[in-house]
């Protein structure tokens, strides 16, 4: 969809209407920080549409709370539904309630698994994640080379929950980036899961500290990943010069830690607008009006240089 069809779409939905909409959300989980961000703002652009109301449900990482959670909202008839998915695995069995109730239904920010064959009423919203892997891995290699390093890095990589189509895109789109170009002789030491979480990103690092390997490049599928191999590597004593961390999200932490000079570099994922564009689109949809199936917000680098520029972006 692109960006002047979202902004007429927000424009006539702003305008008013006599009608009103109950929108029901159901959150992967309120503990993860980009989750936040994004419940933040539905809510804020919930509050800037005439005659909007929503409910938010926390499903805790828990497919089966998140499948109640949907059919308590078909039970109680609400006008449209927004998921952030718990598991992409999950999303056949959610498009098949919503459709058989003829409900709208938006997922955010995660794909869902069956996003080819989404029916009509059904959109997703978010960025594309191999977009946010190919930035991540440019950077990385360009502080290589300036590093002289480029040939015989040693890299480790934080993943993200395996159930989520991002972090599969996030990683194989960065190994594939740095594999063709300048930096093809960089060596993959090690991939783990820590499932988006800042705690078990710091248990994974401090488990790389002590096996004795050398580490020159930690990539992390989110900050929240980063920060915690950050704070494994301060803690064992490494100095943030010698290891280059790439993050994604630019959460706000991870400004703070970029500006302190421990975070390399980040990929600005933009909550606001993802969140503002599956609001319209569930309120466009309920109000029988046509959206386009996939819109994408793009993913943007963030640098000590432009780091100043997002300071508020989320």
């Amino acid at each position: 969809m692109k960006s002047v069809y979202l902004g007429a779409l927000a424009a006539l939905l702003m305008a008013g209407t006599a009608s009103a909409e109950t929108i029901g959300v159901s959150m992967q989980s309120f503990d993860n920080n980009f989750q936040t961000l994004l419940r933040e703002g539905l809510q804020s652009r919930a509050a800037e549409v005439d005659g909007v109301k929503i409910q938010v449900e926390d499903a805790q990482t828990d497919i089966s709370k998140q499948i109640n959670q949907v059919n308590n909202f078909i039970a109680a008839g609400v006008d449209a539904i927004v998921v952030t998915l718990a598991d992409a695995s999950a999303a056949p069995g959610i498009s098949a309630a919503a459709q058989k109730a003829n409900i709208p239904l938006i997922y955010l920010n995660l794909e869902p698994g069956n996003f080819a064959q989404l029916p009509e009423k059904q959109a997703y919203v978010g960025s594309k994640e191999t977009d946010s892997g190919k930035l991540a891995a440019e950077a990385t290699c360009d502080l290589l080379t300036a590093k002289k390093k480029e040939g015989n890095a040693q890299v480790y990589i934080l993943m993200g929950d395996l159930a989520h189509q991002a972090s599969r895109d996030r990683t194989s789109s960065f190994k594939e980036t740095l594999a063709g170009g300048a930096c093809k002789g960089a060596v993959i030491a090690d991939e783990q899961s820590a499932a988006w979480q800042r705690t078990n990103a710091m248990d994974l690092t401090t488990n790389w500290i002590t096996s004795g390997r050398p580490i020159d490049v930690v990539f992390a599928n989110n900050d929240e990943m980063a920060l915690g191999a950050i704070q494994a590597m301060k803690a064992a004593g490494t100095s943030m010069d010698d290891v280059i961390v790439v993050g994604i999200d630019a959460t706000q932490d991870a400004l703070a830690a970029m500006a302190a000079g421990d975070l390399d570099a980040t990929v600005f994922q933009n909550a606001k607008a993802q969140s503002a564009s599956a609001l319209d689109a569930a309120v466009a949809l309920a109000r029988g009006q046509k959206v386009e199936k996939q819109v994408m917000v793009p993913f943007e680098l963030v640098t000590p240089k432009n780091m100043t520029q997002y300071a508020s972006r989320n």
